[in-house]
């Protein structure tokens, strides 16, 4: 799955066009390598998201093509959150 994709569906960003322009920028790493939008994802993955003044590491535990608010939180798993500046 498309890393802005698996974004948007988990919840982690609202929207998916938000989702792609975080990782234009360079804020999302995969498995420690810089990541674009269309990087593939796959359960087992690390995810490295900057947000403003946080960062967060998050684990991807499951792919869903469309998913209900409660069940979103399925998807992944929050490792370590941080300020950015740590």
């Amino acid at each position: 799955m498309r890393l802005d994709k698996f974004l948007k569906v988990s919840r982690m960003i609202k929207r998916r066009s938000i989702a792609k322009e975080i990782c234009d920028k360079g804020r999302i790493e995969v498995n420690g390598n810089k990541a674009k939008a269309g990087t593939t994802v796959k359960p087992g993955d690390e995810l490295v998201i900057s947000f403003g003044h946080k960062k967060v590491t998050a684990r991807v535990d499951e792919l869903k093509e469309t998913t209900k608010k409660d069940e979103a939180a399925s998807m992944f798993t929050i490792v370590k959150e941080e300020a950015a500046g740590e």
